[in-house]
C-alpha cells in the first residue's frame, strides 16, 4: 500500500534560464514584487518524463521519435506496437485493458492525464486519471536579479547559398536557490496503480534529471536537497515545508557559496509530528551548508528524530 508523502526538492541555477515565459520573449518567469523566481510545476515533470523515456519507458505525454501526435494516436501505437488490437478497443475499454494501459505508462501512473479512451461504463468520451504525484509551482528561496540580455545571432546558409541571420535575446538568472513542494496521496496511488518501483523512480528522475538533460538556457543546474517524509497512513498532509527553510543571506546571491540554509523549523516540524512519520527518505549535497538553530550541522544529525527511519538515497 501506498502511504501518503510530502516532498521537499531545492535545486539551484547560475547563469542560466530554469524556466522561460513565452509570452514575455521568453524571459525567466519571476514574480517582480517579491523579486523572486518562479518554475511551473510543468517544467518539473517534463524533466521527469524525458529521463524516464530516455531510459526506455513508455511516456504518454511525449513525441515519440520527435514527432509529434495526438493522444489517440499515442494510444493506437501503443496497443500496436504491443500487438494488443484484437484485445483494447479504445471505444470500449474494459477494466482489464485500463489497467494494461496504465501498467504501460508511468507518466499516467504518476501525474495522471485525460485520455481519449471509453470506458464500459462511461458515457463521456475520455477518462480523466488524477495522479498521485502533484507539485507546486516552484519558487526561490532568495531574491533574483536578472543578467542584462544580450542579443544573439544564429547564422544559416539560405538555398541561394546566402548567409542569414536570427536575432534573438538571451534573458538568464544570476542565482536562484529554488525549491518545489510535493505531495503523494496513497488514496489516489490507488486508482492509477502506483507502486513502490515507480515512487523509486521518481526519487531518481528528481535528483538526476536536470544535470542530466541541459539544453543551452538550462545547463548549470543542480540539486541539493532532497526530502521525501512518508506518513504512517493515507491521509496525513503536514503542508508545504518550503515555509519551514530559508537562506541565511536573501539577496545579492550568486553562487551556493554565499548562504547557508537554515532548517530550524523543519527540523521542529517534524520531530512535533514524529509519531505520523514512518520513514523520512533525504538526498543531500554537500556544498550546500545547512545550518540549525545557529550552528552548521550535517543533514543526517538533523533528521535524527527519535521514532523515525533516516534512509539515505544513494544515486
Amino acid at each position: 500500500m501506498i502511504k501518503n508523502s510530502e516532498m521537499l526538492f531545492i535545486y539551484d541555477a547560475t547563469m542560466c534560464n530554469p524556466n522561460g515565459d513565452p509570452d514575455d520573449e521568453n524571459r525567466p518567469r519571476m514574480d517582480y514584487e517579491r523579486e523572486r523566481n518562479l518554475v511551473s510545476d510543468v517544467r518539473l515533470k517534463r524533466y521527469i518524463r524525458d529521463y524516464l523515456q530516455d531510459r526506455g519507458y513508455e511516456i504518454f505525454v511525449a513525441k515519440p521519435e520527435d514527432q509529434t501526435v495526438n493522444a489517440t494516436q499515442r494510444l493506437k501505437n501503443l496497443i500496436e506496437d504491443n500487438g494488443k488490437e484484437k484485445d483494447i478497443n479504445l471505444n470500449k475499454v474494459d477494466k482489464e485493458g485500463i489497467h494494461w494501459l496504465l501498467s504501460k505508462l508511468i507518466d499516467v501512473r504518476l501525474f495522471g492525464a485525460t485520455m481519449p479512451i471509453k470506458s464500459g461504463d462511461s458515457k463521456g468520451s475520455s477518462l480523466t486519471f488524477t495522479g498521485p504525484v502533484q507539485f507546486n509551482w516552484g519558487y526561490s528561496l532568495n531574491k533574483v536579479r536578472l543578467v542584462d540580455s544580450n542579443g544573439i545571432t544564429s547564422h544559416f546558409g539560405s538555398e541561394e547559398g546566402k548567409t542569414q541571420g536570427a536575432m534573438g535575446k538571451d534573458y538568464r538568472v544570476y542565482y536562484s536557490l529554488l525549491a518545489f513542494h510535493g505531495v503523494i496521496s496513497g488514496n489516489r496511488a490507488k486508482l492509477t496503480d502506483v507502486s513502490e518501483e515507480d515512487i523509486r523512480l521518481l526519487d531518481e528522475a528528481l535528483l538526476k534529471s536536470i544535470p542530466l538533460l541541459p539544453t543551452r538556457s538550462k545547463i548549470g543546474q543542480y540539486p541539493r536537497l532532497y526530502l521525501r517524509v512518508q506518513y504512517n497512513d493515507a491521509d496525513t498532509i503536514l503542508g508545504d515545508f518550503r515555509y519551514h527553510v530559508k537562506p541565511d543571506k536573501l539577496d545579492g546571491l550568486r553562487d551556493i557559496t554565499d548562504y547557508k540554509l537554515d532548517v530550524t523549523r523543519l527540523k521542529d516540524t517534524l520531530t512535533e509530528n514524529a509519531e505520523k512519520i514512518d520513514r523520512i527518505l533525504y538526498w543531500h549535497d554537500k556544498n550546500l551548508r545547512i545550518i540549525s538553530e545557529g550552528e552548521e550541522k550535517n543533514i543526517e544529525d538533523i533528521l535524527n528524530i527519535k521514532d523515525i527511519t533516516l534512509e539515505k538515497l544513494e544515486y
